[in-house]
Order: C-alpha cells, then structure tokens, then sequence
C-alpha cells in the first residue's frame, strides 16, 4: 500500500471518529431532546379529545400558552441536568462541544431560542384562530420554555462571566430554576386539565381491558 493510501485511510479513520464524536456531543443531543419534547407535546395535542380537553379546561388562551411553557421549561431543564451530570462524572459517550477551541455552552442554543420566540410575537405569530395560529402559539410556548430552561440552567455563568456550573456560586442556577418555574407554575392554574386528561386515560384503558 502506497504512502498516499496510507494517508487516505487515516484521513478516513479520523472523519469517522470525528462523526461519532459530534453524534455524541451533548449540546447536539441536547437540542434533539428539545426537538423530540416539542414534537412529541404537538403530536398529542393534535388528538381531538386532547385538544379538547386543554382548550375546556383552560380556556384563557395565555393560560395555555403557560402552560405548555411550563411542559418544555422542566423536561428541557431536567435533560440539561442530566446530560451535564453524566458528561461531569464522565458516564456515558458525551462530550461538550468546542468550535475553534471555544467551549459553546447551551445557554447559547437558549439565548437564540428566545431570540427566535421574541421575533415571532413581534410578528404576530399564532396571534389568529385558525389551526395553523393555534400550531404556532403552542410551538412558541414550547419553544420559550425549553429557551428560558437551557438560559437558566447557567444562570450563574452569565451572572459571574465564568464557569462556575459545578462550583459553589452554581447554585444560582438552581435558585434561577426555581424562582421561574415557580411563576410559570403560578400563573397556569393547569389542574383541572391534567386531572381531566389523567382520567381519560384511565377511561381509555378500562376500555380496552
């Protein structure tokens, strides 16, 4: 085998690698998550019973908007959590992502979502009564809440312009965490809805046995 072959199949070994290296990043996996949650939430309300049980028992509109918030800030915070747990302890295949020798943190990804979610009121998406309006609004909300998740998760690195996501100033970020879930989960009054879904589903399977 010639030099340059030799050299080929290196460069080969190393893009591979390098692939499964980005596969396992855990930013990008974190952002897949964000995408499955959003996804997975506008699927179920797609279902006419469970659209109809939301819009019944929370018929203020930014009510439900909060809500849903409320859904994607704590699955996105909780999957964030995780993810930086297992990569800190060295559990798992993820790593954390460096352009240009630069760690990107996820509050980054959050930073943008809420651009992206400010840009979108501002603009007045979902602001009609149509099916298209009502995919909108629940994708902002859902957008919003995983945004403000991934921007609080490091709260403290923005407060101290350091890393200090493990340190003893980190608990900022909890404190962050805590502080606006409690609005969200303050201003939703949602209860009456999950109760509603809850039973359904209990209706659902007595049916079926």
């Amino acid at each position: 085998m010639g030099l340059g072959s030799k050299r080929q199949n290196a460069t080969r070994r190393v893009g591979v690698r390098y692939n499964t290296l980005m596969l396992f990043d855990r930013t990008l996996f974190l952002a897949f998550a964000v995408i499955a949650i959003i996804g997975i939430v506008q699927l179920a309300f797609r279902h006419p019973r469970v659209s109809g049980l939301f819009v019944r028992h929370i018929p203020e509109r930014p009510k439900r908007r909060l809500f849903l918030a409320a859904i994607s800030f704590f699955l996105t915070f909780a999957v964030a959590r995780s993810l930086a747990y297992s990569n800190y302890h060295h559990l798992g295949p993820f790593h954390d992502i460096y352009i240009g020798g630069r760690h990107i943190h996820h509050l980054v990804f959050g930073i943008l979502s809420l651009l992206g979610v400010g840009y979108g009121w501002l603009v007045d998406a979902g602001a009609g009564d149509d099916a298209t309006a009502h995919w909108e609004s629940r994708l902002i909300a859902l957008l919003y809440g995983a945004g403000a998740a991934l921007t609080l998760d490091e709260f403290a690195l923005w407060l101290n312009l350091e890393d200090v996501y493990w340190a003893r100033q980190g608990r900022a970020s909890i404190d962050a965490i805590i502080l606006f879930g409690t609005l969200l989960l303050a201003s939703i009054w949602g209860g009456k809805f999950v109760g509603a879904l809850a039973r359904e589903v209990l209706h659902l399977r007595k049916r079926e046995e």
